[in-house]
C-alpha cells in the first residue's frame, strides 16, 4: 500500500446537451481525433470519423469493445446520442424478455433492468478512460416542470433526456459519472417593447454553454471552468488532453500519424490484423522479406473486408449488422440453432418467430457467437 500525491491525470469524461439543432455534434467533433458511435445518424452531412450505425445494443458494446482492442484509433470516443442510444437498449431488454414495451414489466421492474444496463455501458466505458481516450455523450434535452419542497409554486428545468420515466434512474447515474456536465442552450434576452416597460420581447439567440448547477440545469466540472462560456470547443480546449493519457501521464501531442492495416494470411479475414505508421507499411510492402511470416500488406484497395457477404431478404438489420462484424454466415447460424433444438436445420432464419431472432439471435448474441465459434474450432480439429 502507497500513499500517493499530486494531481492524476486521465482522459475525461463528458457529457453535452441541449435542445435539438443547437450544434452538440459539431461541438463534439472538435474534440482531438474523435471517433462517433453515431446511434441516430445525425453525422451525415459531417466530415468526421465515425463507426457503423450501431442497429442493437450488443453492436454497440461491440463497437466500445473494438475502440478498446485498438485504442490508437482515436483519442476521443463519441456517443452521438446517448438518449437514442437508450432506445437500443429498451429493446435489447424486452426482446430478451419477450416484452412488448418497458412498461409491461410491472412494478417498475423494466426500468431497474435499465438502469443495470446503463450500469453495464458507463463500467465499459471506464475501460476506455483506462486506456487514456477521452468519452464524450451527448444528449438532447426537455424542459419539465420542476417543484422544490420548500418553494412555492413551480418552475420550468432542463433535464437530460432520458426518458419521461427513466430520467430518475438513469440521468443521475450518467451525471454523476461524468467529469463534466455541459448545458447548452440559446441564449436571450427580455427588452422592453414599450416606454411603460409593460411589454417585452425575446431578442439574442447566442450560442452558450453553462457549466455550473443552475435551478433550471443541471451542469457540472472541476477543472475552474466560467459559469457561462461560449458554446466553441476552444473555450474548453485548455482542459482536455490533447493525446493519451495513460497511469496519470499526459502525452501532449496527440498521434496523428495515419495508421494502414497488416493482416496476416492471403488477404482473407483469417488471422489477427495490426495497425502500423503508413511508412513502416511502406517498407513492408517494398520488401517482404522484413515482413513477418503469413503477414501480408494490404493497401487501400486491397482491404479484405471490402467484400461483405450478401444475407437473404427478410433478415433483421441488427441481426446482419452482428453477424458481418463478426463474418458469420447464415449456414453457421443455423446450424448452432438446430444443436440447441429450437429450429430443423433446414428452416431459413427469415422464418424464425421474431420473437426468438430479437430475444435470442440478437439479445444474446454473445452466447450464439461463441457456440458458432466453438463450432468452427472443434471442425478445425479433424
Amino acid at each position: 500500500m502507497r500513499i500517493t500525491t499530486g494531481i492524476i491525470r486521465s482522459a475525461k469524461k463528458i457529457v453535452v446537451y441541449g435542445p435539438e439543432g443547437i450544434g452538440k455534434s459539431t461541438f463534439a467533433s472538435s474534440f482531438p481525433k474523435a471517433v462517433f458511435i453515431d446511434t441516430e445518424g445525425s453525422t451525415k452531412t459531417m466530415d468526421v470519423s465515425r463507426l457503423p450505425k450501431p442497429t442493437s445494443w450488443t453492436m454497440l458494446f461491440d463497437e466500445i469493445r473494438y475502440v478498446l482492442a485498438n485504442p490508437d484509433v482515436c483519442t476521443t470516443l463519441i456517443i452521438d446520442t446517448i438518449d437514442w442510444a437508450e432506445r437500443l437498449c429498451i429493446e435489447n431488454i424486452c426482446a430478451k424478455y419477450n416484452k412488448k414495451g418497458i412498461e409491461d414489466f410491472g412494478y417498475g421492474n423494466g426500468y431497474v433492468y435499465e438502469q443495470e444496463e446503463f450500469g453495464r455501458l458507463l463500467n465499459i466505458l471506464d475501460e476506455v478512460i483506462e486506456c487514456g481516450i477521452n468519452i464524450v455523450l451527448t444528449a438532447h434535452a426537455q424542459l419539465r416542470k420542476f417543484e422544490q419542497p420548500d418553494e412555492a409554486g413551480a418552475y420550468d428545468r432542463w433535464e437530460l433526456k432520458l426518458g419521461k420515466k427513466t430520467g430518475s434512474l438513469i440521468s443521475p447515474i450518467v451525471k454523476e459519472w461524468a467529469d463534466i456536465v455541459l448545458f447548452a442552450n440559446y441564449q436571450t434576452f427580455a427588452v422592453a417593447a414599450d416606454d411603460k416597460g409593460k411589454k417585452f420581447k425575446a431578442q439574442g439567440g447566442k450560442r452558450v454553454m453553462y457549466t455550473s448547477h443552475h435551478p433550471c440545469w443541471d451542469a457540472k466540472n472541476r477543472d475552474g471552468l466560467a459559469e457561462m462560456l461560449p458554446f466553441e470547443y476552444a473555450a474548453i480546449q485548455h482542459v482536455i488532453p490533447k493525446g493519451r493519457v495513460i497511469s496519470g501521464i499526459h502525452n501532449t501531442e496527440p498521434n496523428d500519424t495515419p495508421m494502414v492495416e497488416v493482416s496476416s494470411g492471403k488477404q482473407s479475414e483469417d488471422g489477427p490484423h495490426i495497425l502500423v505508421t503508413e511508412d513502416i507499411a511502406k517498407e513492408i510492402s517494398d520488401d517482404s522479406t522484413d515482413l513477418p511470416d503469413g503477414f501480408v500488406y494490404i493497401s487501400d484497395t486491397e482491404s479484405p473486408f471490402d467484400n461483405e457477404p450478401v444475407y437473404s431478404p427478410g433478415l433483421p438489420k441488427a441481426l446482419t449488422d452482428l453477424m458481418t462484424e463478426h463474418g458469420i454466415t447464415e449456414t453457421e447460424i443455423k446450424k448452432v440453432v438446430a444443436l440447441k433444438g429450437y429450429y430443423p436445420e433446414e428452416t431459413p432464419i427469415q422464418n424464425y418467430d421474431p420473437a426468438f431472432i430479437d430475444g435470442v439471435l440478437i439479445g444474446a448474441w454473445d452466447q450464439v457467437k461463441n457456440m458458432v465459434m466453438q463450432q468452427k474450432d472443434d471442425n478445425l480439429t479433424f
